[in-house]
């Protein structure tokens, strides 16, 4: 009798990638899989080429500011938890996977009330306020972070990583020198801002172009409607929106990335080992985990970090320089990691606690 795993997390594309790179490895070992998540979040779209069941939940959003929403959002996670309950007693899975996000709480409050274990994957060093509503029913807490083993109760956190699409693994240099219309005469810099681009980093990036081509090939992901047509002929620089399939190629080209320090954009980087600038989120726009996250990266020498608020065009070019020509370091340093195999950490927790449960 094949083993069945329900899949849960959504809300960003983040809550969500992690699970879909488990996916081919749990295909092979026979799995059957199940996806749930909210009636019309970036999770169904996601799900959709993988031609997994999925089952849409009501869903609240947990907030620590007052919103009308307030109000009316614990009736409709109630309202979730009851869906999640029926959708668990079809399925009966032997194990229930979770990746957090909002749409995550009912699921997993739902699967714990029928006695189906679960594990909880935490991305960022500290747990965001739906996984703290979600550790004390887990089973075990995959962590990013060796940070965040501290945070969790000790028999339940495993130091895994984040699992990456082993796809990226797989990259083609070549494809990508004819794509962006590069050739290796010149080191390439990979400029990356998050799935929406950073308006800062940007700015940043073609303010330092007159000094950075002298040196370097640039190919910068700049995020939906953030591209500069007045550079569109720049030799040596080529700009995309966004992109999907050629990512893997260009990871392979690049010799160094810039990138925000999003956990799951990191620990690309860190299974990739790409030597890396991080220039995280301020906490003026977020809870403050991308800083953490990159302090970590920092002091485990997989990383140079710059802030935000201390970005300029000089600095910039001095750490660009600096990253590349230390770049052996980070990738040897990164090569010694154990938080880059998380797939096979993952799979080896799920595999045991669903043969528990058999």
């Amino acid at each position: 009798m094949s083993k069945r795993i329900v899949f849960t997390g959504g809300g960003t594309a983040g809550h969500v990638t992690p699970n879909i790179a488990l996916i081919p490895r749990l295909k092979k070992l026979g799995y059957e899989m199940y996806y749930i998540g909210s009636y019309d979040g970036i999770e169904k779209k996601l799900i959709e080429d993988f031609d997994i069941p999925y089952y849409g939940i009501a869903t609240g959003k947990f907030r620590r500011y007052f919103d009308p929403k307030n109000f009316s959002d614990p009736f409709r996670v109630l309202k979730g938890v009851s869906e999640a309950r029926k959708y668990l007693k079809e399925i009966k899975p032997d194990v229930l996977f979770s990746k957090g996000g909002f749409v995550s709480v009912p699921v997993v409050r739902a699967a714990a009330s029928l006695k189906i274990p679960c594990i909880v994957h935490e991305s960022d060093m500290t747990p965001g306020l739906a996984n703290k509503l979600c550790i004390p029913a887990a089973k075990k807490v995959c962590c990013n972070f060796p940070e965040t083993l501290k945070l969790v109760p000790s028999d339940k956190a495993v130091l895994t990583g984040s699992p990456i699409r082993e796809e990226l693994l797989r990259g083609n240099k070549e494809a990508a020198y004819s794509l962006c219309g590069f050739d290796s005469s010149k080191p390439v810099i990979m400029v990356i801002g998050g799935s929406q681009g950073s308006a800062a980093i940007n700015q940043a990036v073609r303010d330092a172009l007159p000094e950075l081509l002298t040196d370097f090939q640039i190919v910068h992901l700049c995020g939906k409607e953030k591209m500069d047509n007045l550079l569109l002929t720049t030799k040596g620089y080529k700009q995309f929106e966004y992109i999907k399939s050629e990512l893997k190629d260009i990871f392979a080209m690049a010799d160094i990335v810039i990138s925000r320090a999003g956990a799951n954009a990191i620990n690309e980087l860190l299974a990739l080992k790409k030597p890396n600038l991080l220039i995280p989120l301020p906490s003026s726009s977020s809870r403050g985990d991308q800083l953490l996250n990159a302090k970590s990266f920092e002091s485990q020498g997989f990383s140079i970090v710059v802030d935000e608020d201390d970005l300029t065009t000089k600095l910039l070019v001095e750490k660009v320089q600096e990253l590349y020509f230390t770049r052996l370091t980070y990738i040897e340093t990164m090569g010694k990691s154990s938080q880059r195999d998380a797939i096979s950490t993952i799979v080896d927790i799920i595999e045991e606690i669903s043969s528990e449960n058999k």
